[in-house]
């Protein structure tokens, strides 16, 4: 079966979708983040088939989300790093865990913490308006025709 490409449509969103819409990606993100960088402990962490772990990596590799090292030579031995593009990414990953800690975590609670580097709390990321700084979301903005737009 192939897979629907959303990278030629006119929206920012498909595009995206192209690159980490594939289920697994967004959780290969998660654990590169996280601080999981190599093929055997990420396929460990996530359960996912080596066939499957081999082309997101080599996906996001293509997509420069992440980077492919060495970190050994005999045997050759490669681990993955986020590259800026990536690391943006994992902004999106924090929104999503956001919104999973608030919809879906039940009774337990979140099953991650994320402490803020500059004032070390316990936080939770918000969008913020790149023109004032205000707080926003969906009820906050109007969708406008954007240069790329198709007329």
């Amino acid at each position: 079966m192939q897979r629907t490409r959303f990278g030629d449509m006119a929206c920012s969103i498909a595009r995206t979708l192209d690159v980490i819409g594939e289920p697994w990606s967004p959780l290969i993100l998660r654990d590169v983040f996280a601080g999981i960088h190599r093929f055997e402990q990420i396929q460990q962490d996530l359960g996912i088939s080596r066939k499957v772990l081999a082309e997101r990596l080599r996906w996001l590799v293509d997509n420069d989300v992440l980077e492919r090292r060495e970190y050994s030579t005999r045997p050759p031995r490669h681990e993955y790093v986020l590259t800026p593009k990536g690391t943006e990414l994992c902004d999106l990953l924090l929104v999503m865990a956001r919104w999973g800690d608030r919809f879906t975590a039940g009774e337990a609670g979140p099953p991650v913490l994320r402490r803020h580097h500059a004032c070390g709390e316990i936080s939770q990321a918000e969008l913020r308006c790149s023109a004032c700084g205000g707080p926003i979301g969906a009820a906050d903005v109007d969708l406008l025709p954007g240069p790329g737009a198709r007329c």
